[in-house]
């Protein structure tokens, strides 16, 4: 009995010699500081150096980052690996994800009218304190989206104090200046704030403050981990954008980013300073690389791992050895759980948007396990209705019941708007126009979301307009809209090439309808159109097609369908359009019917556009104050705008386009040369009258999708003889 006393004895004296041992060893070794600098995408270099420390095993203490190194620092103190975050960032649509937006096909139509009148970065929002304006080209609605699901937010919100890694991240406020650090709190919202460039991203509201890139205070937090954990060692790794040159420095965009690299150098260099001896400082190759080279991840974070490798024998002396990294690295990495069913989900409180709204782009359902994919899509979808600045989601677990939160944030600066479009074309003959175009949208008349738009236009056409649509259930499926008008604008008239007269059209239009949002692939609608017309020979010779002067009273019902699945409003990349107008005027014994089917496909560079539209009457014939049109880009480009007016017209066309360009992060589209056949004919001719059968046209130009609208130089020519060059810049 006392052997085996006195055996145990020894055993559990033993144990404890090796945990004072190992308390010991842990005790002499260094305590780390890892400290990851912003650059923006030249930031994915920590990448390559977080995978040369899992080499070396070399474990940290603590980790600060600023703008791109809080989004690394954050992924890595959340328990992601050096080769997930790799993975991660190679998978990434950065283009996409600098556009807030879902695809065009994925919002609502009403915002599609609205899109086709109006400049979507004209929104101002007016109220009696004056006018507002959104915080940044972006407001970050997807990148947000990518950190939730980056750091696993999706199961559970991830809170930096409950990380296992002491982390900080650095943020600016905007408002007074002052470094804000946080060490507690949401990691995705710490994340987002520390990123805000300011201009491009919106600040991110935190307590009463409005914050952006920490860059601007602190991008090389030094003293921040020293603080956080006391740490001995430094490593400092810093990719910051280098100054540019005093001759590249010209443009008010270029003069903007190089105050902020001033910024930014100033405090590094300040940072920099307080190096010991003892720390260890990694600047990467990063030459050739900017700050919006996303794409470029895999290349960046390789150079990050070949920096580092160079600094391996002073990190080697921070090895430890096999076993206690394990244990260290286990201590740090995110346990992945089963997604969760989720049993309850809450909209958040808003001041005006009803909660009905929101819940109708919600396809996820109590029930259903938490999918990021599908919850993203859905947030997305709310987004698309442009009533938020952002909308974020979270799962809260209360009395073991899974919540999914849904947090929409009304825009700031609505919910009444301003809006702007503008336009100039030319086919450099005597046809040269510009327009502009201002609205005032107020939404949200009532809890069922009734919206009224006045506009005016000036220029070509000289228009004013009231429209007013009441959806008449709470999830807008069902509406009813009212609409008045009067519009003065210049109709040409063609024979043989040559334009014979112009007139002057006035036209007023009183309308009433019903109509069905069908999800968000179209609308249909139906109701009745008055119509008032006057037009007056303005300069050259009456006809007896066009006499010298029109009045005209006549009405009808109408129906509508539009359906629209196309990425982009203009030139898109891919998906399918279609559109069907009948009108049938009982006194004056016709009716009219346009019908229109577009579709896009695209290879890599290569996109394929078709289009087949049809304009006829089903019953008796098309007036000439109500006929159908052929002429300009787009719709037989070798004749000038409406140059062709008749009965029974028919129209296909096929465009092959090269993306040759692209734009910037934060503006979506792209140029391209394209090329395009086309073949119409006017059944029944008003103007044009010896053109009698099937007319083809050719055409070659250049364009793209940009912040203001569709842009291209054009030419166009049709074996007729007929050709017109195009200039167009601006909103149709």
């Amino acid at each position: 009995m006392n052997m085996h006393f006195s055996f145990r004895g020894l055993a559990l004296a033993g144990l404890f010699l090796l945990a004072s041992l190992t308390h010991a060893a842990e005790a002499t070794r260094p305590r780390i500081g890892l400290v990851l600098g912003g650059g923006g995408a030249r930031g994915a270099a920590h990448i390559g150096v977080l995978e040369v420390l899992e080499k070396l095993r070399v474990p940290v203490d603590c980790v600060a980052g600023t703008s791109m190194g809080a989004l690394v620092s954050g992924a890595y103190a959340a328990g992601l690996s050096p080769a997930e975050m790799r993975s991660e960032l190679a998978k990434a649509d950065w283009s996409d994800m600098f556009q807030d937006n879902p695809a065009y096909s994925e919002i609502n139509y009403r915002n599609k009218v609205i899109s086709k009148r109006f400049l979507p970065g004209s929104e101002m929002g007016v109220s009696g304190d004056g006018v507002a304006y959104q915080g940044g080209v972006v407001s970050g609605q997807k990148i947000k989206l990518f950190f939730n699901r980056l750091v696993n937010s999706d199961l559970g919100e991830r809170t930096i104090e409950a990380l296992p890694l002491p982390l900080s991240i650095i943020a600016t406020d905007i408002g007074n200046g002052d470094r804000v650090v946080f060490r507690e709190g949401s990691l995705t919202q710490a994340m987002r704030a520390s990123m805000s460039v300011p201009g491009l991203m919106s600040p991110v509201d935190y307590q009463g403050h409005k914050l952006v890139d920490g860059g601007l205070v602190d991008n090389l937090p030094i003293a921040e981990v020293r603080a956080r954990c006391q740490a001995d060692i430094v490593i400092a790794v810093n990719v910051g954008s280098p100054l540019m040159k005093a001759e590249d420095v010209g443009s008010l965009l270029t003069v903007s980013v190089q105050m902020v690299n001033i910024l930014t150098e100033q405090n590094v260099t300040r940072s920099l300073a307080t190096l010991k001896p003892s720390d260890i400082y990694i600047k990467p190759d990063l030459a050739g690389i900017t700050a919006g080279d996303f794409s470029k991840s895999s290349e960046t974070a390789d150079r990050g791992r070949k920096a580092a490798e160079q600094m391996s024998d002073r990190l080697q002396a921070l090895s430890v050895d096999a076993e206690t990294y394990a244990a260290w690295v286990k201590t740090i990495a995110y346990a992945r759980q089963a997604s969760p069913v989720i049993d309850e989900i809450r909209i958040a409180e808003m001041k005006v948007v009803n909660p009905a709204a929101v819940e109708r782009r919600l396809r996820i359902k109590p029930g259903d396990h938490v999918d990021d994919t599908r919850i993203n899509e859905d947030v997305l979808r709310m987004y698309g209705d442009g009533w938020y600045q952002s909308v974020d989601y979270s799962l809260l677990t209360t009395r073991d019941r899974n919540i999914l939160h849904v947090l929409p944030v009304e825009k700031s600066w609505g919910p009444d708007y301003l809006r702007f479009g503008i336009s100039l074309d030319s086919n450099f003959k005597q046809d040269s126009s510009y327009s502009l175009r201002a609205a005032y949208d107020k939404t949200w008349l009532n809890s069922l979301g009734g919206e009224l738009i006045v506009a005016a236009e000036l220029g070509r056409r000289n228009a004013l307009g009231v429209d007013l649509y009441q959806p008449v259930e709470a999830r807008q499926r069902y509406f009813l809209e009212s609409a008045l008008s009067t519009a003065t604008e210049t109709i040409g008239i063609y024979q043989d090439d040559k334009k014979l007269a112009d007139y002057e059209k006035n036209t007023r239009v009183a309308s009433f309808g019903a109509g069905v949002n069908v999800g968000l692939l179209g609308q249909v609608h139906a109701g009745w159109r008055q119509v008032w017309l006057e037009a007056d020979l303005g300069t050259g010779i009456p006809s007896a097609v066009f006499p010298e002067k029109t009045r005209k009273s006549y009405g009808g019902e109408y129906l509508s369908l539009d359906f629209d699945q196309l990425d982009r409003l203009y030139f898109p990349t891919s998906g399918w359009s279609s559109k069907l107008v009948y009108f049938n005027s009982p006194k004056e014994g016709y009716s009219k019917l346009n019908a229109e089917l577009t579709g896009s496909y695209s290879l890599k560079d290569y996109v394929l556009n078709g289009k087949l539209s049809y304009q006829g009457s089903p019953r008796g014939h098309l007036p000439i104050y109500d006929a159908g049109t052929l002429g300009g880009f787009g719709n037989l480009s070798g004749f000038a705008p409406n140059q062709l007016n008749g009965d029974e017209i028919s129209y296909a066309g096929l465009r092959i386009e090269k993306i040759i360009g692209r734009l910037p992060l934060g503006l979506r589209g792209d140029m391209r040369a394209g090329f395009g056949l086309e073949a119409g004919k006017v059944g029944r001719p008003y103007t044009e009258t010896a053109r009698t059968g099937w007319l083809n046209s050719a055409s070659i130009y250049l364009g793209g999708e940009t912040p203001f609208g569709p842009v291209y130089l054009g030419f166009g020519r049709s074996d007729a003889g007929s050709s017109s060059i195009y200039l167009f810049i601006g909103t149709p």
